[in-house]
């Protein structure tokens, strides 16, 4: 399965089948690790995290991700990065490509991490932006097929601001995968029309139905899935958060709500969650709530995505690996850095060692 380029992006680059071998992949790996089999199948490359926005799980299940898989992580937050700041966007890719062999993302605007990966030499990956959250679908959707077996005929809601990421992205992928997507907001906040209007167009290939309603009794009748995040975004003025809360107070998950669903109808969450904002104790904590379960898929996606990403990356045959022991060790051999090695007591160096 060839994936578009050397990115993750958007969910908008892919095609369905190409999603689904990324789920499929992601949750091989999962269970493999459940059944304590090792899979360091990147062993020896290293994966630079930007952080311009804080996380507990898209940090963690990166960098567990990458000590799974054999690999090396660092961390480079908001201050330990000259990015968008000293120095370019551009520079920074190309510094960082020549360090590294991947770049995770996670910030603001779409167009920063698209243009990292534009001058980047290695594969990029969108943590989160303001506008896109592809690695979050990915963990949601492994854990719906977890939960009910498939995506299929799936009526997810989403409750809530739905301009941004996840009600972008949600939207996005449900339309990819064929399911029933319905964002339940006031007026205003519903996501981009022209963003609506490519989804319907990829709706009408795969069968999926997007709605966009207003009334929270309706939206959720017959829902199978009910999904809310957090109300005012990271980063956002304080002065837009007491008009959002109380545009969106009517659109709160609680019981009462969670009633008026599908009777084996599940919550989920992005999180962290704003506790008695969007959702209610009573719902968040109950048996109905997988909201925990699906911050777990995170770090399953990671690993889908970094080995998929990674491993094609470098191949090379035994014969190859082989040339270059021997060719290290003639090098090594040769002592040209000092002619005392004898004398000092330095052992010889063993090329297989770097090869392990």
């Amino acid at each position: 399965m060839n994936l578009k380029g050397n990115d993750f992006l958007k969910l908008l680059d892919y095609t369905p089948e190409q999603i689904d071998y990324l789920l499929r992949l992601a949750a091989q790996l999962k269970a493999e690790k459940k059944a304590g089999i090792p899979h360091r199948l990147c062993e020896g490359k290293n994966v630079a995290l930007i952080f311009e926005k804080t996380s507990t799980r898209t940090r963690s299940s990166f960098e567990v991700a990458a000590h799974d898989l054999g690999m090396g992580s660092t961390y480079l937050d908001s201050t330990g990065s000259q990015i968008g700041k000293k120095e370019s966007i551009a520079d920074t890719a190309r510094v960082l490509s020549g360090m590294f062999d991947g770049i995770e993302y996670r910030g603001f605007g779409q167009c920063i991490v698209e243009e990292l990966a534009q001058y980047a030499s290695v594969p990029v990956w969108n943590g989160l932006t303001d506008e896109f959250h592809p690695t979050q679908i990915l963990a949601d959707f492994l854990t719906i097929r977890e939960h009910f077996g498939s995506l299929e005929n799936i009526h997810l809601v989403y409750m809530g601001d739905a301009r941004f990421n996840m009600g972008n992205s949600l939207m996005v992928g449900c339309a990819k995968m064929g399911m029933h997507f319905t964002a339940c907001a006031p007026k205003g906040y519903f996501p981009d029309a022209q963003l609506v209007a490519e989804c319907q167009a990829i709706a009408a290939q795969t069968g999926a139905t997007l709605d966009f309603i207003s009334d929270p009794a309706a939206a959720v009748q017959g829902a199978n899935v009910i999904y809310t995040d957090i109300w005012v975004s990271m980063g956002e003025p304080e002065s837009v958060w007491a008009e959002r809360i109380a545009a969106l107070a009517p659109y709160q998950v609680n019981a009462a709500l969670m009633a008026k669903a599908d009777p084996n109808a599940i919550f989920m969450h992005c999180l962290p969650a704003t506790r008695g904002e969007e959702v209610t104790d009573e719902v968040l904590d109950s048996d109905i709530s997988i909201a925990f379960d699906e911050a777990g898929n995170r770090l399953t996606a990671m690993r889908g995505i970094l080995v998929y990403f990674m491993r094609g990356r470098q191949k090379h045959s035994p014969l190859e690996i082989a040339a270059a022991r021997e060719s290290l060790q003639n090098f090594l051999d040769s002592r040209i850095l000092c002619g005392c090695f004898d004398e000092c007591g330095i052992p010889p160096f063993d090329a297989d060692s770097c090869f392990e």
